[in-house]
């Protein structure tokens, strides 16, 4: 087991951390919380999961170009970005259970508007109102862990909440398409409506044994947020900016790996199976990453894992038929897998006890807005030279990631 941060490599303004077992003398046990934490976050991963290929095909229909369709997708994560200071602020004012009923409320009114809207331009708007229900649902389920899960079993409670969020994902665009033989694409934001209103009933249902619903932090004024953001800029500027390195290089996994395939002549439908087979690398290994970083440290498995995304970046040129890009795949699905739950522990480790909820909406601003930035990089680098550089400049953003994590990851 890792020793906690707090001796002399703690980041610099980072609080103490702080265990709190289920009951006292019991040792905690992740499948107290399942009911109220994993259910709900599987049933509103697959709603997500079944918008998620929707959105563009909507905007389409409603007239836009293929340049203003892939616009209006990139605006649902713009949303999220943006409102995570506003939602870790809110959240920390109404606990976490009353966020995760609002978070759905919003969620269904803005999935009621891409359903009624009658162009592109509205349509853009309700898109860009699912970011704030997305940064406050995905901040107010990361805040309830940090707040009930002991520091040695941190890492796994994070990597399994984040392996159940991607197995939805997966599964929701397979329940969308039987859906969409029916209603269209409407069907998949009436499924995302229905899965949320399931995730916010199993929350009104279940008894939470661990944690009661707290009543936030008591100063949780934009003065106080904004105080919390300047007093922990030596923590966000350093490990904030390598949760960015983190995220940029995984989310530019997603676009990499299926435009290296169809460059290399293979069918859409193979290179679909490409991406398949690294997900499937990804998910299976959710659990043992949490498990490996609590047992040997939140900061070599990040760098290993980081490592090993790079060196798969490194190799993608070379690899030029079916056979080896998908070898190429698993391997970045692997190194992918590792980091499974490794930001929204590194930012759960940092949080100051009294104002978590703001903390980790400043955090999560910043690797979320890596998440938004890996894809474009590889856009802007393939259009300014080629995709052989682009992929080449991407594994670079993960030596530096890195580093970033052996430098600034507390021992």
């Amino acid at each position: 087991m890792t020793a906690r941060p707090g001796g002399a490599d703690q980041p610099s303004g980072s609080g103490p951390v702080s265990d709190m077992p289920a009951e006292p003398g019991e040792p905690f046990r992740l499948r107290s919380v399942a009911a109220s934490v994993y259910v709900p976050s599987l049933l509103y991963g697959i709603g997500q999961g079944a918008v998620a290929p929707v959105i563009i095909l909507s905007a389409v229909e409603l007239g836009a170009s293929a340049a203003v369709a892939f616009l209006v997708v990139a605006v649902a994560g713009l949303g999220a970005v943006i409102a995570n200071l506003p939602a870790g602020q809110l959240v920390a004012r109404l606990g976490e259970r009353r966020s995760m009923h609002l978070a759905v409320a919003l969620g269904v009114l803005a999935f009621l508007g891409c359903i009624v809207a009658p162009n592109v331009w509205l349509f853009t708007l309700a898109i860009a109102s699912t970011g704030l229900s997305t940064a406050i649902w995905g901040l107010a389920r990361h805040l309830y862990l940090t707040e009930a899960v002991p520091y040695d079993q941190r890492s796994r409670a994070m990597s399994t909440l984040g392996g159940v969020h991607r197995i939805g994902v997966f599964v929701g665009p397979f329940l969308a398409a039987a859906v969409l033989t029916v209603l269209g694409t409407d069907g998949a934001y009436w499924l995302h409506v229905v899965a949320a209103l399931a995730a916010s009933g199993v929350l009104l249902l279940v008894h939470d044994p661990t944690l009661a619903a707290t009543s936030g932090s008591p100063d949780t004024t934009t003065r106080a947020t904004f105080q919390m953001v300047r007093a922990q800029l030596p923590v966000l500027r350093t490990l904030g900016l390598g949760a960015l390195l983190v995220n940029a290089i995984r989310a530019a996994r997603q676009s990499v790996i299926p435009l290296w395939a169809l460059s290399n002549g293979l069918e859409p439908a193979t290179a679909s199976l490409l991406f398949g087979v690294s997900g499937a690398a990804d998910m299976i290994l959710f659990y043992p990453a949490g498990v490996a970083m609590d047992r040997w440290g939140r900061r070599w498995i990040s760098a290993v894992a980081m490592i090993i995304l790079a060196g798969s970046f490194f190799a993608l040129p070379f690899a030029t038929d079916a056979a080896s890009i998908a070898l190429v795949a698993v391997v970045m699905g692997v190194g992918n897998g590792l980091t499974t739950g490794l930001v929204l522990t590194i930012a759960s480790d940092a949080a100051p006890v009294e104002q978590r909820g703001q903390f980790l909406g400043a955090f999560r601003l910043w690797s979320d807005t890596g998440t938004l930035a890996g894809p474009l990089l590889v856009s802007a680098v393939t259009a300014a030279a080629a995709l052989v550089p682009a992929v080449a400049v991407t594994g670079g953003v993960g030596l530096l990631a890195a580093v970033a994590m052996l430098r600034w990851v507390p021992r």
